[in-house]
């Protein structure tokens, strides 16, 4: 992941910073562009938050899996409100930090919610990660699984 947040910082859901490259190594990204103001956000964050618990906390072992939250909110403020909506293991990019502004073009958002799920290199393996959760449930994770570089043995 040093090739999309080298030299960056990510917050957890509580405000402490996190070393992006300690936190995602070896781990599939899902990047969830979001936004309290967004319905369709609100309505999908709480499905998300539940994939995820069941990937990562459920069992005796986690899904190499990691959401970083990138924040379409108007402002901080909103953005720390949805925050405490969202999982507590998941990760987000600060407010204020230009990047948002990077990824977004990088990779073609144009509009929200929309969860990419990438590789280490921030290749992407799938820019239809909302549509898949909705349609496939955990079973879609395998197909990630297998399109990243990220070895681990794991049964939905």
């Amino acid at each position: 992941m040093v090739d999309l947040f080298g030299g960056r910082i990510l917050v957890n859901l509580e405000g402490g910073f996190v070393d992006p490259e300690q936190a995602l190594e070896n781990k599939i990204v899902g990047l969830y562009f979001s936004a309290a103001w967004c319905s369709l956000c609100r309505d999908f964050t709480p499905t998300l938050c539940d994939f995820y618990s069941e990937l990562v906390d459920v069992g005796t072992h986690p899904a190499p899996f990691q959401i970083v939250f990138i924040s379409s909110d108007r402002s901080r403020e909103e953005m720390a409100s949805f925050m405490y909506k969202m999982h507590p293991g998941w990760l987000a990019l600060p407010f204020h930090d230009p990047l948002k502004h990077e990824l977004k073009k990088k990779y073609n958002i144009t509009a929200i919610p929309k969860l990419v799920i990438v590789k280490q290199t921030g290749e992407v393996i799938t820019d239809k990660g909302r549509k898949q959760i909705r349609e496939r449930g955990l079973n879609c994770f395998q197909n990630w699984l297998e399109g990243a570089d990220v070895f681990q043995n794991f049964c939905t």
